[in-house]
């Protein structure tokens, strides 16, 4: 099994920066991706940006230039450094990895518990 924790959200003025952490533990073998999904007040869940193994990052039109994905694959973390925030951004920030577990080698999503991020003066 795998537990995704994730850490960063809260109260930002508009222009102002947050950064997102998630860490999976447990029996990972791999992950091939790692991401974050958010769920914005009378919005369907949408992807906000995803990075792959490889080096390439898929992220909304809305958050290009803002945002920015890092992973630290030693730690199975990935971070979200967001920028330039708006209120538009307001939402919780839901967090996923796909993972390979060292139990059977199958492929599954993970999902953190979300976290929270306001935007507003």
């Amino acid at each position: 099994h795998v537990n995704l924790a994730e850490s960063g959200g809260g109260l930002v003025q508009p222009g102002g920066s947050l950064r997102l952490s998630c860490s999976a533990s447990g029996s990972i073998l791999s992950i091939s991706r790692m991401g974050w999904f958010r769920r914005r007040p009378g919005i369907e869940r949408e992807l906000v940006v995803v990075a792959h193994n490889g080096g390439r990052v898929d992220s909304a039109d809305s958050v290009k230039g803002r945002f920015t994905i890092s992973r630290d694959n030693a730690k199975n973390t990935a971070y979200l450094q967001m920028d330039s925030l708006k209120p538009e951004d307001t939402a919780v920030y839901y967090c996923y990895m796909t993972i390979t577990e060292t139990a059977d080698a199958r492929v599954y999503d993970y999902w953190g518990p979300g976290t929270q991020v306001t935007v507003s003066s």
